[in-house]
This record gives structure tokens, sequence and C-alpha cells, in this order.
């Protein structure tokens, strides 16, 4: 039996006619941009490093460039997105510049100000760093009083949180005379004090009354005078500190008779410690409770309490008292509020640079001279013994004295603990330890401090002892844009012969610590990425959970597909946001027209294709895809410029040439008619 076909209806025809050439056209492979690889993704023209304006002046940041294509961009100060208020703040842009114009600047202006550029390729930016020039802030604290005698004393004291923009440059300390034939007008003891303690040694009365006060000074004016100190009466020489709490142990009550306890604070190898607050002045504290169980136990906290009864210095924490009963000891501390010194650092609104680690190292070193003087060692100096006063200054105190131990003339102390990246070699030799032992400590610290790694961070204790005992490392590639005074400084540290090492004194008066007040050079942002990680690690070693720390690193970095953190800062979001601002469908500013051509000629056909994300292209004639040979050439060039070069035409070569651009958001298409004369 013949088998009879059945002619299929014309609709189905066509619906296969369009379903063959759907198939075909999804065939040929798209031609995409293709970008020259040593072409610049944004090329930054003469841009500016620096401007410097005095406070109440206009300042006018300039940034021209060159790009291809569309861009976006916005400008970003001090990590977060600039609000433009169209009035005090205002932003001239055209499509290869902007211009920020800030009238009448304030001290809060000041920073860094990053120009991001998007195009299609990226995203490039540009820092420009404001210096608003004033007079300094007055003094954080008030001059603080220690070493007194009948006819001398020693006043310390808290620089500046804002230096005007430029650095402070000397000192003038002031003193008022409280007698009763007085005129209690104040007067100028000295103007010429290069650091924050002075010692007065001439023109006091052993029966006499003064108060203090100190001004800072920089190339631009003097400061407003800080507070007064306490009235500091000469003859009562021998109750050293007088500023300070004059700390009695009460052997008869309870912590909690005088103080509620809230959250803990924190925990250390000899105890916990928890927020207080004072029941009848509200005033918050810090207590430190000891796991006194033993007697021992109970000795060494009696030891701590004494020894922090002696430190009066505006660098280290301070004892404001003490519980001793027969169940429980504690030392009640101020509360110091900022958190430590690195976790503040990592934080993305915090700039780092180089001299504000020099700031940061000065500070450290005068807290540890004083207690030096005292021949006292601390011998537990790490980064998360180093907090911030406050969460907005950049002011830091010395904490946890729970290991210092006193120097006695013709003892040899020995000790074996502390943290195994940061003590010296002679503590891993039990060998008798000095005050040098703590300055090892300050290299370690200020080396972590400007590279955000450890110097002598091994894969277990054991390798990173040994590290340490063969004073063995180098300088890492953090290290390419640091100073040699900075690089000069951490090496006379790291010296293994602990009598080679700088003293305070010697570290204090060094080239790199001179050298905030004679240079004015800007320093780039130091990379915080490293010193994340080392946050990171030093978390899992102290809690011993991996889960955790991975967490944390999660948080603090970009995830490894390239997407950007769930918790993405306000300025993350304004970078992030100029890519969606560039997005269109294709289209063609510029398109290709009707051509009649002789046999054998070369036909040229040019369009320019705009769109982000960057369109692919497709190119048809009379609706049929069309691929690359020998004699067709297609070319996609970063500008945009598509091109078809169609050699030797024949007449079927004649017919509509069209030109197919697409992305996500659409499709555009543009078309002319060959015609090839016979």
């Amino acid at each position: 039996m013949d088998t009879v076909s059945t002619p299929e209806p014309q609709s189905d025809l066509l619906q296969k006619s369009v379903d063959n050439r759907e198939k075909e056209r999804k065939a040929v492979t798209p031609k995409r941009r293709v970008y020259c690889s040593s072409s610049p993704l944004v090329e930054f023209l003469n841009p500016l490093e620096k401007v410097q304006v005095r406070v109440g002046e206009n300042a006018q940041l300039h940034c021209s460039f060159r790009s291809l294509g569309r861009t976006a961009f916005c400008w970003i100060h001090n990590r977060k997105k600039l609000v433009v208020d169209g009035e005090r703040t205002h932003i001239e842009s055209s499509s290869n510049s902007s211009i920020l114009t800030i009238s009448e600047v304030f001290a809060a202006d000041a920073g860094s100000y990053s120009l991001f550029v998007r195009n299609q390729r990226g995203t490039a930016q540009h820092t420009i760093i404001l210096n608003i020039r004033d007079r300094p802030e007055r003094p954080a604290s008030c001059p603080f009083v220690s070493q007194l005698t009948p006819s001398s004393l020693v006043l310390s004291w808290c620089g500046p949180s804002y230096d005007g923009g430029s650095a402070v440059t000397n000192y003038v300390v002031e003193i008022q005379s409280l007698g009763p034939s007085d005129t209690r007008d104040w007067t100028e003891l000295t103007s010429t004090c290069k650091d924050t303690t002075y010692r007065v040694c001439s023109g006091l009365h052993p029966q006499g009354e003064y108060r203090f006060r100190v001004r800072a000074c920089n190339d631009m004016g003097i400061s407003d005078p800080s507070e007064e100190s306490d009235c500091i009466k000469m003859d009562t020489a021998g109750r050293e500190n007088l500023s300070f709490v004059d700390v009695v142990i009460d052997t008869t009550h309870k912590v909690k008779d005088h103080y509620n306890i809230h959250e803990k604070l924190g925990v250390g190898k000899f105890g916990q410690v928890f927020r207080l607050t004072h029941k009848e002045t509200g005033r918050v504290c810090a207590g430190k409770f000891y796991r006194a169980i033993v007697s021992k136990d109970k000795e060494a906290a009696r030891k701590e309490i004494e020894l922090m009864k002696q430190l009066h210095h505006p660098k280290l924490v301070q004892c404001l008292g003490a519980y001793d009963i027969r169940s429980e000891i504690t030392m009640i501390m101020e509360y110091v509020a900022g958190g430590e010194l690195f976790e503040r650092i990592v934080d993305e609104h915090f700039e780092h640079t180089e001299p504000n680690s020099m700031q940061y190292m000065r500070q450290i070193l005068e807290g540890i001279q004083y207690i030096h003087r005292k021949s006292i060692v601390h011998l537990d100096l790490k980064p998360e013994n180093i907090v911030c006063v406050n969460s907005v200054g950049t002011l830091i105190k010395i904490i946890d004295f729970g290991l210092a131990r006193k120097l006695e003339p013709g003892k040899p102390l020995m000790v074996m603990h502390g943290t195994p990246e940061f003590v010296a070699p002679e503590v891993i030799h039990f060998e008798p330890v000095d005050l040098a032992a703590d300055m090892w400590s300050i290299g370690v610290i200020c080396y972590i401090l400007l590279s955000g790694e450890s110097p002598f961070q091994g894969s277990s204790d054991s390798e990173t002892l040994a590290l340490v005992t063969a004073a063995s490392w180098e300088f890492n590639s953090e290290f390419d844009d640091i100073t040699d005074e900075a690089k000069d400084f951490i090496c006379k540290l790291l010296k293994k012969e602990k009598r080679a090492r700088m003293s305070c004194e010697q570290a204090l008066a060094h080239a790199w610590m001179a050298s905030s007040s004679s240079s004015r050079r800007v320093t780039k942002s130091l990379n915080k990425d490293k010193m994340r990680r080392f946050l990171v690690r030093q978390k899992w070693q102290k809690t011993g959970n991996a889960v955790l720390a991975l967490k944390r690193m999660a948080h603090l970095s970009h995830r490894s597909d390239g997407s950007e953190s769930p918790s993405m800062s306000m300025s993350e979001q304004a970078v992030a946001s100029l890519e969606q601002q560039l997005r269109s469908q294709p289209s063609f500013p510029q398109t290709f027209h009707d051509l009649t051509e002789p046999c054998g000629a070369t036909v040229y056909m040019a369009c320019v294709i705009q769109g982000y994300p960057n369109p692919e292209v497709v190119w048809l004639l009379d609706d049929e895809p069309l691929e690359e040979t020998e004699r067709l050439q297609i070319q996609y060039k970063e500008d945009g410029l598509c091109t078809l070069t169609l050699a030797q035409v024949q007449p079927e070569d004649s017919g509509i040439y069209k030109c197919c651009a697409s992305n996500y958001l659409g499709q555009a298409l543009c078309s002319a008619r060959l015609t090839v004369a016979r």
C-alpha cells in the first residue's frame, strides 16, 4: 500500500522556516567588543594630589580624565558618600571632568576626596587630599602632675585631637599662682616644649599652690588653653600625682555594694572585666574581677593593684579603686570606650597613613617611657592592649598590667610568659629581662601597624618562637611605600642583642618621630586588608573558634565570586550605583547608508554602537546571519565602532545588510542596501 503524504499547512511551513532561521542565527557567534590591553581603564589628566586652604576659604578640587564611551562618577569623602547640598558644596561635571567646590571650609571638611569614574570597562578612582589649615584644637586633657618634690614636678598631658592640618611643633606651658597675695594671672613657663611632658624645676615655692594649663602650637598659630589642672600644693610632696585618684583599698565591702555590674568587656589570663556604673554618681567604670582562689593568685592580684596605684599618666589606664575581701579581689579602672586601636584602624571610615601610625607609636612610647622611669617593665605589649580613648579621636591608652614587674637592683628578673609573636628573644631563652624587652614588643607593634603582618608569625607557636629567637625577619612588600626613617626605627628596635635596642628616650628622639613636624608631604593611605586578616587570625587563635573567624573573614572582605559583602557601606553602595547609572539598551548614534559598488570592489560599512552592558553584535544579509570568512571581516572596537568589510563583491552580495546589537535591556537594529553593479 502506497503511503500518501499529506501536505503540511502553509502556516506550519512558515513556522518551521522561522524556527530554522532562529537556529541558524543562534549558531552564529556574536561579535563582542575588543579592548586594547595597553590602554588605561580611565586616564586622569594632570591630577591634583593635594589641596591646602585655610579655614573659611573656598576649596576647589578639579579632576579631568579621558575615558571611552559613557561615564558615571561620584565623589566620596573619607570613605563616605559626599552629600552635595548645592549651597556650601557644589559639583560641576562634564563628560570628561568634575569640579568639586566647597565654600567656607570647616576643619571637618578635611580628608580624602576620591572621584570614582565608571565606564564600560570598569571603575577607576583618583584621590585628592584636602588639608584644612587652622590653629590646633586645644590639648585633649589638662596637665597631670607626677614626680612631685618641694621644688619641682613633672607635667604630662594629651595632645590635641586635631592638629589643625599642620603638625604640632611645640607646646606653651602656663602657670597660675594661687597664693593670697597673687594676682591669679596666667604666666608663661615655656613656649618651646616639644613633647607632651615637661619638668618644672624652677620658680616653685615649697609652700606655694599652683594650677597649670597648656596650649598647642603649629605654623598657623596657638590653640586655646587646655583645661586647668587641679590645685597643686607643693608642701604635699610625697603624695605623688595629686591630680589623679589616691586609691584606698576597701577591705570591708563588696563591689556590688557600690556598683551595678553590666556586660562583660573582656576575659584575660587572670580574670574577667565588666562594665560598672556607680550607684550614687552614675560614673561608668571598668571592674577587673580576679580569679583569686589560691593564695598565689591572690598575691599576684594584690601586686598588680599596688603597681597600678603608682601609675598616673594620661597614656595609661588609671586605677580608681580596689576591693579586697576574702571571697573577691576587684580592681576598679577608668572605662576606656574606644575599643582596640587596630579594630579602629580597619574601620572603613578611618584613614590609615604612615604619619597617623607614627603618632600612635609616639603615644605608646610616652606611656612606656613613664613606667620605665619607674623601673617597671610591662612584658605584655601587644595590639589588643592598646586601646582608643573614645570612638572619634586618635588618643590611645595602654592597658593590662597583669604581667608587669618592677625591676629591683641586684635581683635578675626572669619570666616565661607573654604572647609568642611579641615576646623578646631573652624571654624565650629564660634569660634576665629588663626594659629592653618592651622595646622589642614596640618594634613588632610598629611593624604590624605599617604593614598589617607580623614579622615573626609562623605556622605554629613553636615556629614563631624559633623565628623570634633567631631574630629572623625582613620587610615585606607593604613597606615599599614606607619611608626609610620608619624602617630604620623598626630596625633599631628588633635587635636580637637587647643592649643594641633603642630606649624610649632614644626612640622618641628618632628621626621618624621628628618627621611629623618637619614634613608636609602627604602620604597615601595604607592597605588595611592584611591587618584585617591579622585581626581575624588573632581572634581565631584567642577563641579557638574557626567558624566564627571564617564568618568574620567573610564579613571583612569581598566574597570569592567577586560580589560585595551583604553589609555594604554607603560609599560602597554609591560606587556600585555607578554601574546602574551606565545601564542602557543598545542604540546607534552613527549608522551606515545605502551603497552602490562595482563588481570586485571592497565594501566598507561602519556604525557606532552604544549601550551597557556592552551589546553583542550579529550582522545579517537579507535576515541571514553572516559569519566571518577570508573575504568578510567584522571588527568591534573599544570605542564602539563596528565595521563590516567585504572584499571582491559580486552581484550575489547585493541585499539589505543589518547590524543587530543586543543586551539584556533590549535590542537595536540599523540597516542599509548594498547594490553590486554588473
